[in-house]
C-alpha cells in the first residue's frame, strides 16, 4: 500500500500531520520555565528538516522512515514510565494504521496472535462514513449533530478468553480542511440529512468522497472494560428473545461469563425451582443444562441438595460454592447429594447463585468448572452484579410461560376464531384501561348483529346401532368365556354358587341376543366386577384352571377393564372418520377464509358438523356485499360434495363399514350472535332466533312428510330451507355442480313433517356423484359405487 487513502471510502483525504502539535511545542518553547522551554526547543529541532511532518504523510512508508523522529515528538504523550501500564496509540481515524503505540498494547495485540486482525467491533462502514460527515458538520459549519457511539476493540488474551476495549479518542492534534470540490452545506442541507440518516446517497451527495482533507492524527486511551461489557453482553443475551431460542445461545452464554471470571473452561447451566413440588426442573430450550440435576427432568429439593446448601439457597439466598468438589465428597462421605451429581458429571468446583426476587426462589444459576478451586466464594461476588439481570430475564420468561401456558388453554380448549379476536382484544384493552384508571373493570358482551348463518353437517348414519352391535358382540365373548371356566371349575369342585352364576350368564346372553337395551352393559359390568372377577382372582390357584383364566385375563383391555375389540374398532372408525373429515374441512377452510373473513367453528360427534357465520358486524370493514355470502353458501355446497366423496375413498380403510349422510340448513334471515361467558361459546340472539337453533338440533331427524323416511340420506345432499327464494338460490347451485360432475340428476323438492315449533320446511335432495378412487375419472351414484367395490 503506498497511499493510506487506498481501499477506504470517505469524505476524508487523510493526512499524518504533527504540525498542530508542534504549534504546541512552539509556544512551550517560550515558556519561563527553562526546562519545559529546552524540551520544547528539542523536539522543533527533531522534527527540522523534514517538512513532511508538517504538510502530512500519506505513504505509510514513510512514517517507518520518521519513526525515530515521530517517538520524540509523541514522547510527552507517550510517557517511556507508563508505557508498560497504559494503553495507548497514535492514529488516524477511521483506519487501522497504528504508527505509535505504549508496550502494553504491543503486547496485547502479540499475545492475541498472528492471525488476529485490529478493528472496531460496532461501526458498519456507512455508519463511520456519516459519522466523518457529522464531524465535518461541527468542525466546518457549527452544524452540532451527536452522533458519539463508544467504540470497543474485542481482543483475546493468552488463554483465549475474549477482552473487551473500550477506545477513547483525543482529536486536540487534528484540524479539517475543505477541498476545492466540496460543497457549501447550507442550513437546508443539514435540516435535511437530519431526516435522512438512511440515505446513503443523499451523504454522498453532500459530502463527496475525498472532499476535505484531514490533518493530523488521534491518541486512543484504551481501557480494559471486559467486566462492564460483560454484564452488558449478558444483559443483551437475556433481552433478546429470539437469541434465547437459538442453538448458539448457551455457547455465547458460556464465553460471556468465562470473560467475567477469566476462565476459560466454565459452562453454564440453569435449573428452574417448582415451589409447589418442592422440586427443581430442567429449564428447555436449545443447549441448556443443568449440573444438578444431571440426566433426570426433575428430582425434589431432598433428592438434589443437602440440607445446609438447601438452607443457603432457599432460606437465605446466598451464593452457595463448592471450591473443592471431591474434597467435599469425603468428607461428606458421598452422602450429600450434590456432591454426588457434580462428581458423577467429573466437575471439581462449582458456583450455585440463587435466582430470587421478593416472592421467593425461581431458580438456581450453576457455574461449574473441571478444575478444582478456580470456582470459589471469593470470585462467586463477580456475579452480584449480573444476577438483578437474570432475576429480571427469569421473571419476564415466567410470566412468559405463564401467557403461552394460557394461550395454548385457549387455543386448544376456548379457542376464539381469528376472525371475531379483535373484538375480544378491544373489549380486554378497556378491561385493562378500566382497572389502571381504578374504575371497576367489566368485560362487555361481544355481540354480532345482522349476520347471516351458514350450517353443515356429515353425519355417521346408524352409529348407534353399529355401537350397540359392536357392544353386544363383544359382551356375548367375554361372558361365554367366563362361562367356559365355570363349567371346568365345577367338574373340579360342584359348588351351589357356580351353578347360580351360569343361570345369571345364561340370563344376560339371552337378553343381549333377544332385547339389548341401554342399561344392559351396565348390569354385566357390575356383574363382572362384583362377583366374577373375584372368583377368577381365586380360581387362579387351580393350576388346571390357570392357563384358561389368564387367557381370559389376557383379553380384558386394561384401560376401559372389558373385553375390548368389536367396540374398539368401532370407536377407531369413528375417530378415524371425525378426524379425515375435519382435516378436510380445516384445510377447505383456509381457502374461503382468503375469499372473504367469516366466523367458523366445527364439532366432532357422530361425524361433523359446522357453523359459519358472516356479515358486516364481522369483518368491522365497510367491505361486505351479499355476494360474499351467495359464494360461501356455493363453497360450502361444494366441499360437502368432496368430504362425501373423501370419506368413500377412505372408507375401505376403516375397522368397521359406516355410511354418512350430509345436510346443510339454509336460513334466510340475518340475526345476532353474541359469546356466551358461561358456555365459552357464540350462541343466537333472541326468541326469533332461537327458532334457527331448534331448527338445527331437529331437522337431520326429520321425516318427509306422510312418510317414515329421514330426510337425511347416505349417498345424497338434503338441503333444508324454507322460503321460496333460497331454492331458487340453491337449484342454481345444484345445476352448476351438475355441470362438474359433483352431483346426479335425480332433483327431488320434498316437504317436512312439522317440527315442535317449527313449520314449512322444504328439502333439496340431490345424489352425490363419486369417484372409485383418485385416479378414476368415472362417476358413480352411491348404489353403484357400493357395487363397484363389491365387485
Amino acid at each position: 500500500m503506498n497511499d493510506i487513502n487506498e481501499n477506504i471510502e470517505s469524505p476524508f483525504t487523510l493526512k499524518v500531520s504533527f504540525d498542530k502539535i508542534l504549534q504546541h511545542y512552539e509556544v512551550l518553547s517560550r515558556s519561563d520555565d527553562k526546562f519545559i522551554a529546552a524540551k520544547a526547543r528539542r523536539v522543533l529541532k527533531t522534527a527540522e528538516g523534514f517538512p513532511e511532518l508538517r504538510d502530512g504523510i500519506t505513504n505509510p512508508q514513510d512514517l517507518i522512515t520518521r519513526q525515530k523522529e515521530i517517538s520524540v515528538i509523541l514522547q510527552d504523550s507517550f510517557s517511556p514510565i507508563l508505557t508498560k501500564n497504559e494503553i495507548k496509540t497514535a492514529s488516524v481515524p477511521f483506519h487501522n494504521l497504528i504508527f505509535n503505540s505504549s508496550e502494553r498494547f504491543k503486547s496485547i495485540i502479540e499475545t492475541a496472535g498472528d492471525d488476529f486482525e485490529l478493528e472496531i467491533k460496532n461501526m458498519p462502514k456507512d455508519d463511520m462514513y456519516i459519522l466523518a460527515c457529522t464531524i465535518i458538520l461541527s468542525a466546518c459549519y457549527q452544524h452540532h449533530i451527536d452522533f458519539k457511539r463508544p467504540f470497543y476493540y474485542e481482543i483475546p488474551d493468552a488463554n483465549g478468553i475474549m477482552q473487551y476495549y473500550k477506545i477513547l479518542y483525543n482529536a486536540d492534534f487534528t484540524e479539517i480542511v475543505p477541498s476545492k470540490n466540496a460543497p457549501i452545506i447550507t442550513q437546508e442541507d443539514a435540516d435535511e440529512l437530519l431526516d435522512n440518516f438512511e440515505n446513503m446517497a443523499l451523504w454522498k451527495e453532500k459530502f463527496p468522497p475525498n472532499s476535505y482533507i484531514f490533518k493530523g492524527f488521534v491518541i486512543s486511551n484504551i481501557f480494559n472494560v471486559t467486566d462492564d461489557q460483560s454484564i452488558s453482553n449478558i444483559k443483551s443475551s437475556l433481552i433478546g428473545e429470539d437469541k434465547r431460542k437459538d442453538d448458539s445461545f448457551m455457547e455465547d452464554f458460556h464465553q460471556i461469563f468465562q470473560s467475567l471470571l477469566g476462565l476459560n473452561d466454565i459452562k453454564v447451566g440453569f435449573s428452574i425451582y417448582n415451589e409447589e413440588e418442592d422440586a427443581f426442573e430442567r429449564v428447555y430450550g436449545a443447549g441448556m443444562n443443568s449440573f444438578l440435576l444431571n440426566n433426570l427432568d426433575v428430582n425434589n429439593c431432598s433428592g438434589t441438595l443437602c440440607t445446609s446448601s438447601y438452607n443457603t439457597l432457599l432460606q437465605e439466598k446466598k451464593f452457595y460454592t463448592i471450591s473443592d468438589v471431591d474434597k467435599f465428597y469425603d468428607l461428606s462421605k458421598g452422602k450429600a447429594p450434590q456432591y454426588k451429581t457434580l462428581k458423577d458429571q467429573n466437575i471439581k468446583s462449582a458456583i450455585l447463585a440463587p435466582i430470587a426476587n421478593e416472592d421467593g426462589l425461581m431458580g438456581i444459576l450453576e457455574i461449574v468448572s473441571d478444575r478444582p478451586k478456580v470456582l470459589n466464594s471469593i470470585n462467586a461476588n463477580k456475579l452480584k452484579d449480573v444476577m438483578p439481570f437474570i432475576v429480571s430475564a427469569v421473571e419476564r420468561s415466567k410470566s412468559e410461560e405463564q401467557n403461552l401456558i394460557e394461550a395454548i388453554i385457549q387455543q386448544e380448549c376456548t379457542s376464539i376464531h381469528p376472525s371475531v379476536n379483535w373484538r375480544f382484544e378491544k373489549e380486554a384493552k378497556n378491561f385493562i384501561k378500566d382497572q389502571f384508571n381504578g374504575n371497576k373493570p367489566s368485560f362487555n358482551k361481544i355481540a354480532f348483529e345482522n349476520i347471516y348463518p351458514l350450517y353443515g353437517q356429515i353425519d355417521i348414519k346408524g352409529s348407534s346401532d353399529a355401537r350397540n352391535w359392536a357392544t353386544q358382540q363383544d359382551l356375548t365373548i367375554q361372558l361365554n368365556g367366563i362361562k367356559s371356566i365355570i363349567e371346568a371349575a365345577i367338574g373340579i369342585e360342584n359348588l351351589p354358587i357356580y351353578e347360580q352364576y351360569l343361570f345369571q350368564i345364561e340370563g344376560f346372553l339371552e337378553g343381549l341376543s333377544t332385547h339389548f337395551q341401554v342399561d344392559s352393559e351396565q348390569q354385566i359390568s357390575a356383574f363382572v366386577k362384583q362377583d366374577i372377577d373375584p372368583l377368577l382372582e381365586y380360581l387362579l390357584v387351580v393350576e388346571s384352571l390357570k392357563p384358561q383364566v389368564e387367557s381370559y385375563f389376557g383379553s380384558i383391555d386394561d384401560k376401559v377393564d372389558v373385553l375390548y375389540n368389536h367396540r374398539k374398532d368401532y370407536d377407531d372408525t369413528i375417530a378415524l372418520i371425525n378426524k379425515e373429515m375435519a382435516s378436510l374441512l380445516d384445510k377447505k377452510q383456509v381457502e374461503a377464509q382468503a375469499m372473504y373473513p367469516h366466523y367458523f367453528e366445527r364439532f366432532k360427534t357422530d361425524g361433523v358438523e359446522h357453523n359459519m357465520y358472516i356479515g358486516e358486524s364481522i369483518t368491522k370493514e365497510d367491505s361486505f356485499n351479499p355476494i360474499y355470502l351467495y359464494n360461501l353458501r356455493l363453497w360450502q355446497l361444494q366441499v360437502m360434495c368432496e368430504m362425501e366423496n373423501s370419506f368413500y375413498l377412505m372408507q375401505s380403510d376403516f375397522p368397521v363399514k359406516l355410511d354418512v349422510a350430509s345436510m346443510i340448513l339454509v336460513f334466510n334471515q340475518s340475526l345476532s350472535i353474541s359469546f356466551r361467558m358461561d358456555e365459552k361459546h357464540f350462541d343466537v340472539d333472541g326468541t326469533y332466533n332461537a327458532r334457527y337453533e331448534i331448527v338445527k338440533k331437529r331437522v337431520d331427524k326429520a321425516y318427509i312428510k306422510g312418510t317414515t323416511e329421514r330426510v337425511t340420506q347416505k349417498g345424497k345432499i338434503s338441503i333444508i330451507y324454507s322460503q321460496k327464494q333460497d331454492e331458487i338460490e340453491y337449484l342454481r347451485y345444484v345445476r352448476f355442480l351438475q355441470s362438474k360432475k359433483y352431483l346426479d340428476n335425480d332433483v327431488e323438492i320434498v316437504e317436512l313433517q312439522d317440527l315442535q315449533a317449527v313449520t314449512g320446511l322444504k328439502a333439496i335432495r340431490v345424489s352425490v356423484l363419486y369417484h372409485k378412487d383418485k385416479d378414476d375419472q368415472s362417476f358413480y351414484t352411491y348404489d353403484d359405487l357400493m357395487n363397484e367395490i363389491s365387485a
